[in-house]
């Protein structure tokens, strides 16, 4: 999402992000607050059809620990929240949701995935998936 693998370095997306994190009272889950400037003027909607649309390169798309769906658009105006969304996916979706016009930037929502499913452990795992599905490993 934040660029593209080319040979040996990564180039990275025509896009400026402006984001904090907060850190809450919750047993799992990291909640961010993004805004973002866009090389492309977009809509909210236009913004929320991309994000659910978002599939994992074809090398990623059906590992056993891969998210189904990688993200999860919510359209409720308190969405997402640790304790009712950390779990989408088994853990291993990204929830965003207030998704909305920035009067600074362009856009800002909030995301939320799982600290440590979607997080440490869970993506060690989703990598060695990866490394041993494209014979690195």
């Amino acid at each position: 999402m934040l660029g593209k693998l080319n040979a040996s370095h990564v180039i990275d997306a025509p896009i400026t992000i402006s984001a904090h994190t907060n850190r809450v009272a919750v047993i799992d889950g990291h909640t961010v607050c993004a805004s973002v400037a866009l090389s492309n003027q977009a809509s909210t909607e236009e913004a929320e059809t991309v994000l659910r649309e978002y599939r994992a390169p074809a090398s990623a798309s059906d590992l056993p620990s891969s998210p189904r769906p990688v993200i999860d658009v919510r359209s409720e105006a308190d969405r997402p929240q640790p304790r009712l969304d950390r779990l989408t996916g088994k853990g291993m979706t990204t929830v965003v949701g207030r998704v909305r016009r920035d009067p600074i930037l362009d856009l800002k929502f909030v995301v939320l995935s799982h600290n440590t499913i979607r997080g440490a452990a869970g993506a060690s795992i989703y990598n060695a998936e990866l490394l041993v599905n494209e014979g690195l490993l």
